[in-house]
């Protein structure tokens, strides 16, 4: 009998086994302050709570079950338990958002890292997820009157025109570049916090690269926020050329500002400024070592008016 029990629970086990979970975590002692408001969440320190994903996590992988931790965005879940009518303040509608977030969210695979080693990567996909769903916001409002004080430069009546024009700039950036491997941030002033946006490519000496769908897509559209705001911006460029016999990699650093819906190259002066100054001290910082601070490209002409 005993032998027939075990034979009954073994295709249970194979397909708990073959069924994958997700595990969402506060990935900021700031989203983690924000849940500490609900009567039902059970933690009220930080340090115990990761304690405690981590037993989870490890007690998953011991049963043979594949995993993938998601970060857990509080103003996210709050606004989808609003839409759907849900009770925040209820585990069954943790569970719900976390479902959710499984099969359209950014996730991470668990492997046996530690929580240290999860949350960097989370954090950092928390923040690309917030980015481009502001930057997806004011794409959406772009037909919608502004009460900022707008620079001069060219009216944008839809996110797709300004799209279009940011997907334009990348192309002739890439392309005045050259060959070597190239390592671009893009950087907009948000509503609320600056948005940013990195690339990396390698150009090979034909001319080509290859860059991700996704990574495009958000780089042009935070380009895109700010033409569509004409709020201040700049782009900056870290190229490794292609080493030479004697294998040195010597780093460029150049820049540009958005500037009347175009991307204006800076003065290496203004370059050499922007990198050995401290943001928060105005106090000069030394240059790299190896790292030469260039002008700026001259880039093609804007689409429909002078660059």
């Amino acid at each position: 009998m005993p032998h027939t029990r075990s034979r009954k629970r073994r295709p249970y086990r194979v397909l708990r086994t073959e069924t994958p979970g997700t595990v969402a975590v506060l990935a900021t002692e700031a989203d983690f302050a924000a849940m500490r408001g609900y009567r039902t969440f059970a933690f009220d320190d930080y340090g115990a709570y990761l304690r405690h994903v981590q037993e989870l996590l490890s007690s998953l992988a011991g049963q043979g079950l594949h995993s993938r931790v998601a970060p857990f965005d509080p103003h996210r879940f709050a606004a989808y338990c609003a839409e759907f009518g849900l009770e925040p303040d209820a585990p069954l509608s943790r569970t719900r958002y976390t479902a959710e977030i499984a099969g359209n969210g950014p996730t991470v695979p668990y492997d046996g890292q530690d929580c240290a080693e999860l949350l960097p990567p989370l954090r950092a996909r928390r923040a690309r997820d917030a980015v481009w769903n502001e930057v997806t916001r004011i794409l959406n409002d772009a037909d919608a009157p502004t009460r900022r004080t707008l620079a001069p430069g060219p009216q944008y009546k839809s996110g797709d025109a300004a799209l279009h024009t940011a997907a334009a700039a990348l192309d002739a950036l890439l392309g005045a570049l050259g060959p070597g491997t190239h390592h671009l941030v893009c950087s907009v002033d948000g509503p609320s916090a600056p948005l940013l946006a990195v690339l990396h490519t390698t150009t090979t000496a034909d001319g080509s690269w290859e860059l991700t769908e996704a990574d495009v897509l958000l780089f042009c559209s935070v380009l895109a926020a700010g033409l569509v705001t004409r709020s201040p911006g700049g782009l900056v460029v870290r190229t490794t050329p292609p080493g030479d016999l004697s294998g040195r990699t010597a780093e460029t650093v150049r820049g540009w500002c958005l500037h009347s819906g175009w991307l204006v190259p800076l003065t290496e002066a203004q370059v050499f400024s922007a990198y050995c100054t401290d943001a928060e001290t105005g106090d000069p910082v030394p240059p790299e070592t190896g790292v030469e601070y260039a002008a700026g490209i001259p880039l093609a002409p804007r689409p429909g008016g002078p660059g």
